[in-house]
């Protein structure tokens, strides 16, 4: 585990007087595609429709601000492995009229550790927009360098995100964001272009946790990435517990 982590989650534990006030809870979700970043998650098939099912637990340590948690998802881009697990922790205050969050994240996909990645990370709210920048620590990003076999390293690399979401009718959000990855050198050395992802479209509430989303999400630089960047209408359904 990185060692930014590691302090990460040692700082968390040692507020354990607060684990009275604390809340969990738990989400499940079955979606039509899963894409990180605007790319299918799932290589081994060239279509729309690849299901995806996931889910994960939030811990809360009351009103302090510090929580953990854990998502998981069905992926299928790494030789011997088929699940993602994500594991973070963080820290939610107000300043400045604006919700601020810090923390950190580790991707795990525990049947080929070459896509091990961590991440350090921040974001604000204002409004409707969200702003959060990612920081990779970890050696490799998502396998792309080859750390562990070329010497070369992801480290460095970063993802900035815009994020916008606005109730327009009851129990109705418009969602819409655009992301832009920028490779660290090693990786842009092997001729890896940087790229830019989008999303648009909206959620609605059912009421007693049950939510529905449908938005189209897409890349560009297909020309290098393939169809893995392409534009997929994805619909997700997801239950709070």
């Amino acid at each position: 585990m990185n060692r930014a982590l590691k302090s990460l989650c040692l700082g968390l534990l040692a507020a354990t007087p607060l684990w009275a006030s604390a809340q969990l809870t738990g989400n499940i979700s079955l979606t039509s595609n899963y894409k990180f970043r605007g790319q299918d998650q799932d290589t081994s098939k060239v279509r729309a429709f690849k299901p995806a099912v996931q889910g994960g637990i939030d811990y809360s340590f009351g009103d302090s601000g510090f929580y953990l948690g854990n998502w998981n998802s069905t992926v299928d881009w790494l030789p011997g492995n088929s699940v993602e697990m994500d594991f973070y922790g963080g820290y939610k205050f107000k300043a400045g009229g604006m919700d601020l969050d810090v923390g950190a994240l580790t991707y795990v996909y525990p049947g080929n550790t070459t896509g091990n990645t961590t991440e350090l990370y921040g974001a604000a709210t204002l409004g409707p927009v969200t702003a959060k920048y990612s920081h990779t620590v970890s050696k490799d990003y998502f396998g792309w360098a080859g750390a562990k076999t070329s010497g070369n390293r992801g480290r460095n690399t970063g993802y900035l995100n815009v994020a916008f979401a606005q109730e327009v009718a009851p129990n109705t959000t418009f969602k819409a964001s655009v992301g832009f990855t920028r490779f660290a050198s090693d990786i842009k050395d092997l001729g890896v272009p940087n790229y830019v992802d989008y999303s648009v479209g909206g959620a609605y509430d059912f009421g007693s946790g049950l939510s529905l989303t449908a938005a189209v999400t897409g890349a560009n630089k297909k020309e290098f990435f393939g169809p893995v960047n392409k534009n997929r209408l994805i619909v997700t359904l997801t239950k709070t517990l």
